[in-house]
């Protein structure tokens, strides 16, 4: 199997953190070579791949945008087709559409320390054929969870059901819902979506929950962004929109979590406020955990609400017995109609797209490795993954991490070094899963991933503002970084031309 080809730096992945990798590197390390590998033949990552109706973000376009290109306009809450539209445009700004192989699923690198280089193990989707890649410093942006399969539970009498039965991250355009007795499964934030959506055209939608979820109703119109976009200039306006959004999510969530009975007293009075009178909120709105155990489930003006108040939705608290000819039976004994079932039951975790990792032909064992800065893996020297928060927009986290990861390599190149190691204290203290969320999909393959520890810089708090004025002050070379010069003058392969 012979080199490709080899450049400085390799982004896996090209969604909504690969493209803006790509072009952090066009921005601030406009003399390094890259190249974005993609599995799929369309960028976009999620916003291509979930294509279920009312498929929409939880987070505020202003944060989830990113920050040096700002959203335009005043809508907070956007649909999936936009965000995806936002994010092709971006690529094909800032040349990123160039850089993107499609149909490259990397499968395997391997760090030769010797050589101060990675050989990437890449097969084509498309055609079958293995091929490899080397680069200097490898950048994974693959998200978190598994394209290829969703999370359903194991359900008695699947098999006698006659309608149909799809799974939101495999919706396609032949599932048809109009007129149709529709139950949904689930009460996270795919089910909130969906629910509404499906009732416009549905003949009627039941949301089936085991548990409930804390929902809160957003405007779906952002009235200050308006505001101040009609005022002043964009250059001006959106930092403003963008920070005062991080903040009432950062407030939101401390609330949550210091003053737990605060918070469930004011969205149950937000709820009783949306809801019919009478509406039992204890049984189908009151979860079992505390406020931000789980995320909470944001919903635009309401819609979830009015879909209730006006008979189109109804909401069913109660577990599955088994599935039946005509839907499903309850374990009251009560049993749910339905033409179409959707299992919106969660999603599968995969670490770093389920790439094997070795470092000097020793695998790299990922639940023992601790997390550096929210953003490098202990041991494992030039590669470095983009994560963004659980308590605010994805963009914010894999944004900070890309502009130092380009503060890395240019501290690198000024200095000559070609290895970057982060190596943790002999005695780590407190080391704790990456996230402590109490949802069904991070307790079921938390045990796969890397951990944090207690103390700085080992520890990335849920608190964008604050990591974002430590790391942009904090120097370089820091003293858990180990850094080296290569082991052998040996050049890498030159480049090919972009």
């Amino acid at each position: 199997m012979s080199i490709e080809e080899h450049v400085d730096v390799l982004i896996v992945g090209a969604g909504l953190s690969g493209i803006g990798a790509g072009c952090r590197l066009r921005q601030l390390c406009p003399g390094k070579s890259f190249a974005i590998l993609e599995a799929r033949a369309t960028s976009g990552g999620t916003w291509d791949l979930f294509r279920f109706p009312g498929i929409r973000s939880d987070s505020d376009m202003f944060t989830l945008c990113y920050p040096f290109r700002p959203w335009a306009g005043a809508q907070a809450i956007v649909d999936g087709p936009s965000i995806l539209a936002y994010l092709r445009e971006t690529a094909e700004e800032y040349q990123i559409d160039r850089r993107i192989r499609f149909h490259h699923r990397v499968t395997a690198a391997a760090w030769s320390s010797e050589e101060s280089r990675w050989t990437v193990e890449v097969k084509r989707v498309d055609t079958g054929e293995s091929v490899r890649m080397t680069c200097g410093f490898l950048l994974t942006c693959t998200g978190y969870y598994r394209y290829d399969r969703g999370y359903t539970p194991s359900f008695t009498g699947v098999e006698r059901f006659r309608g149909q039965i799809v799974h939101p991250q495999f919706w396609s355009e032949d599932v048809d819902h109009a007129g149709k007795r529709v139950v949904v499964i689930g009460s996270g934030a795919t089910a909130v979506t969906l629910v509404p959506a499906l009732a416009r055209t549905a003949a009627h939608v039941t949301m089936l929950q085991r548990s409930p979820s804390y929902i809160l109703s957003i405007p779906a119109i952002d009235p200050i962004a308006g505001l101040l976009g009609r005022l002043l200039p964009t250059r001006i306006a959106y930092p403003i929109v963008r920070w005062k959004n991080v903040m009432i999510a950062l407030a939101i969530y401390r609330l949550s979590r210091r003053r737990p009975e605060t918070m469930k007293r004011m969205l149950r009075r937000l709820m009783e406020r949306r809801l019919p009178p009478g509406y039992d909120i204890d049984r189908h709105f009151s979860p079992r955990y505390e406020p931000w155990d789980q995320r909470l489930c944001l919903v635009p003006d309401n819609d979830l609400f009015e879909e209730i108040s006006a008979a189109r939705v109804s909401i069913v608290t109660d577990e599955i017995d088994t599935f039946t000819e005509r839907g499903v039976a309850l374990a009251s004994g009560a049993e749910l109609a339905a033409d179409l079932i959707v299992t919106a039951t969660g999603l599968n975790m995969v670490p770093f797209g389920g790439i094997r990792l070795t470092v000097d032909e020793a695998e790299v064992e990922l639940p023992k490795a601790i997390i550096y800065r929210g953003m490098m893996l202990s041991g494992v020297p030039n590669m470095a993954f983009a994560f963004g928060y659980i308590n605010q927009s994805w963009t914010l986290g894999a944004d900070l991490t890309c502009e130092q990861v380009c503060r890395l390599l240019d501290h690198m190149d000024r200095h000559g070094y070609k290895q970057c190691t982060p190596r943790p204290p002999a005695e780590t203290v407190g080391v704790v899963p990456f996230a402590t969320l109490t949802s069904g999909y991070l307790k079921r393959a938390i045990d796969q991933f890397p951990r944090h520890a207690a103390r700085d810089p080992w520890q990335r708090q849920q608190n964008y503002a604050r990591n974002r004025r430590s790391m942009r002050r904090a120097p370089v070379e820091h003293p858990a970084l180990e850094f080296s010069l290569p082991a052998t003058g040996e050049a890498a392969p030159a480049p090919l031309a972009a």
